[in-house]
């Protein structure tokens, strides 16, 4: 008879890349027991990688040898797994659309969930509780815009609103001015002033 853990990574294996697996994913295979403890035994021994409390990931196998996966990978997972929304945090968002070139030094994304530090291989990612006006529209372009001028503020969004215009699509910048009923009133004032005015 094979071995639980064997039978785990066969599992995992045939999952698509960037796919988390839990202990409930894989309860078919063994009692919850013996399915942690063969999960903790795959993460120590380095064929997974624990992406967060209860998620493993698969580590990448490249030309240079072994590591984890992106941080984006294991965000995916995790959102997916928690049924959470899940996206870059403001400063990053800001950089992208080159309102600043302050790259910033730590992984930090903005959660719907409860806010928490996870380690994955040598890089500590921070999830923090946002307001639900930040969460708005997730990933896609006009999130992002929300988050990046949340982060700049009331004087610097407004003199920023011609830059992220020049950066969306004209279909992502009808979708920021239908949501700001749903911002907060300074940024509501600022992008429709800018779209109407």
């Amino acid at each position: 008879m094979q071995r639980l853990t064997d039978q785990i990574m066969a599992h995992v294996e045939g999952l698509p890349a960037g796919t988390g697996v839990s202990a409930k994913a894989v309860l078919h295979l063994g009692n919850r027991d013996a399915v942690d403890q063969a999960l903790s035994r795959l993460a120590r021994r380095g064929r997974l990688v624990r992406a967060g409390r209860g998620l493993f990931l698969l580590p990448v196998h490249g030309r240079f040898g072994t590591r984890a996966p992106s941080i984006e990978e294991s965000i995916r997972a995790m959102a997916a797994k928690g049924g959470e929304v899940i996206v870059p945090s403001g400063a990053s968002a800001a950089n992208r659309f080159g309102l600043t070139t302050q790259v910033p030094v730590r992984s930090i994304y903005l959660t719907s969930g409860r806010s928490r530090i996870f380690h994955l291989g040598l890089q500590t990612v921070e999830l923090r509780h946002a307001r639900r006006w930040q969460l708005l529209l997730g990933d896609r372009p006009a999130g992002e815009a929300i988050r990046a001028l949340a982060w700049l503020g009331p004087e610097s969004a407004q003199t920023s609103m011609a830059a992220v215009k020049a950066k969306l699509a004209s279909d992502d910048f009808s979708e920021l001015v239908a949501v700001a009923p749903q911002l907060p009133s300074w940024l509501a004032r600022c992008v429709t002033k800018f779209a109407y005015g």
